[in-house]
């Protein structure tokens, strides 16, 4: 039975394996017509929550709604109306990605020359029309990967799902799939993304859900976020000596809300860079710690995931 009409509506979702604690009480709405990003690092819950959205796991507890229908208790309705890309690529490397396409479509009920015509649009609107014949385990990692969305886009659902739809592409690849992101999201499709990419957050969403250890922290417009972090700005740091000693140093200077690092940089947050930076120079100085890189940027989802809970994104 169709209870709901936004696209997507997540309500307290749960997921436990054993002890373990994957995702807790989740809850978010996916507006019709939109593009809505869960933003985390790896390990965040991202995927168990696209999973259980999905039908591949059972909640632990809650519920969700794929256009209306509950994915407990109408699966069929909510997976028809939904298409899935998944992390890992879900294709046959010995077939050709003609005949891989029409396996999927047949999977999803299309017969005849309703599921011959989806597959051409499908190869044309993911570029690969010249290579139809050729086998998948032929094909770059990118190129695998736009078949793979293509594969989700043969039913013509009315949502899609991309879980890290991006992950160890090339750039070019990575560009091709964004952009066609963007063309679906103009003909109306609805899109759930899942990224550890900021930049790719940034880029695609209307609104954007950051979970961290199985938890929503924060949820809003890109303006909305980045307004959590009020007038601080964002100043990155490099130094001569161990990162962690300038970060143990640094995080009792007078204005330094946040510091943490990141491979071997620093990031902070500060209430006015004029009057903070020269105490962290001080401060390094009494350290023994040389500064040999000062980068002030604009407030961004890093800086916001720095934020709220103390650590870089990519931590």
């Amino acid at each position: 039975m169709k209870t709901n009409t936004n696209a997507i509506q997540v309500k307290g979702l749960r997921k436990n394996f054993g002890k373990l604690e994957a995702v807790r009480g989740v809850s978010f709405g996916v507006q019709s017509g939109e593009i809505f990003s869960l933003l985390g690092p790896n390990g965040a819950g991202k995927s168990t929550t696209i999973s259980m959205l999905s039908g591949l796991l059972e909640p632990t507890a809650g519920n969700a709604e794929i256009g209306g229908y509950s994915v407990k208790d109408a699966p069929a309705a909510a997976k028809a109306a939904l298409g899935v890309v998944p992390q890992d690529i879900a294709l046959y490397p010995d077939l050709t990605a003609f005949e891989n396409l029409m396996f999927w479509g047949k999977m999803y009920g299309l017969r005849g020359s309703e599921l011959r015509r989806r597959v051409a649009e499908i190869l044309e609107m993911i570029g690969l029309t010249d290579r139809k014949k050729d086998r998948i385990g032929t094909f770059s990692g990118g190129m695998k990967r736009r078949v793979n969305i293509g594969a989700a886009l043969l039913h013509q659902p009315k949502v899609v799902i991309m879980d890290e739809p991006t992950v160890g592409i090339d750039p070019q690849s990575r560009r091709h799939i964004l952009d066609s992101v963007k063309a679906l999201n103009r003909q109306g499709m609805t899109v759930l993304y899942t990224t550890h990419y900021m930049e790719e957050a940034e880029e695609l969403s209307d609104h954007i859900a950051i979970m961290d250890h199985g938890e929503i922290i924060a949820s809003g417009t890109y303006a909305e976020l980045i307004r959590l972090i009020g007038e601080q700005t964002r100043v990155d740091l490099s130094v001569s000596a161990d990162p962690d000693i300038a970060v143990q140093v640094w995080q009792n200077v007078p204005g330094v809300s946040k510091v943490s690092r990141e491979n071997g940089s620093i990031q902070t947050l500060m209430q006015d860079s004029n009057a903070v930076l020269p105490r962290l120079f001080e401060a390094a100085g009494q350290a023994n710690v040389r500064i040999t890189g000062v980068d002030i940027r604009e407030p961004n989802l890093e800086a916001v995931f720095l934020h709220l809970t103390g650590r870089a994104l990519r931590d």
